[in-house]
């Protein structure tokens, strides 16, 4: 039951993902939440998040960025950023992870999801059938429904790890 939460691969660091084996490997569209993920929630693109998304489009991915929060934040990290966006994404369901491949035009097989969230990020990429990199939250401080799920995902990720553990 737990295994639906469990991402494909754990980083420390969307920055530190090695897009050009991924690209090589043949997948095309990368789509990243925003807060905690690239940058502490709320917080502007920085400079390293736009010379992430330049050295991704210059492999020759698409990118976008999905968030469930309102439109002016998403719009002006997505245009700092030089990607599309969708906001009030409605994550976990699947329905923002299919306008985002077909927006990218990509399919499953060929598109990555990377978030710091197991029930809304990892969870409905996975739904949408989509691989998915869970990357540690940037930043400690985060809205309190936040901070309750984060205590729940601790849970599930220690069944998570003791699982590789076995592999």
């Amino acid at each position: 039951m737990l295994k639906r939460f469990y991402p494909d691969f754990e980083k420390d660091s969307a920055y530190t993902i090695e897009y050009e084996s991924l690209y090589e490997a043949g997948y095309r569209g990368v789509i990243f939440d925003i807060d905690n993920t690239l940058v502490p929630h709320g917080a502007p693109a920085t400079d390293e998040a736009v010379k992430l998304f330049q050295r991704l489009h210059t492999i020759g991915f698409q990118t976008l960025v999905l968030s469930n929060n309102k439109e002016p934040r998403v719009k002006s990290f997505a245009d700092a950023v030089d990607t599309p966006y969708i906001f009030k994404a409605g994550k976990p369901g699947r329905a923002g992870y299919e306008k985002a491949m077909k927006n990218m035009n990509t399919g499953s097989s060929t598109t990555l999801f990377v978030g710091d969230q197991l029930f809304t990020d990892v969870w409905g990429a996975k739904k949408a059938g989509i691989r998915t990199y869970l990357v540690k939250p940037i930043h400690p401080k985060e809205e309190i429904q936040i901070v309750l799920k984060r205590f729940l995902e601790k849970i599930v990720l220690y069944f998570y790890h003791k699982e590789m553990e076995k592999n």
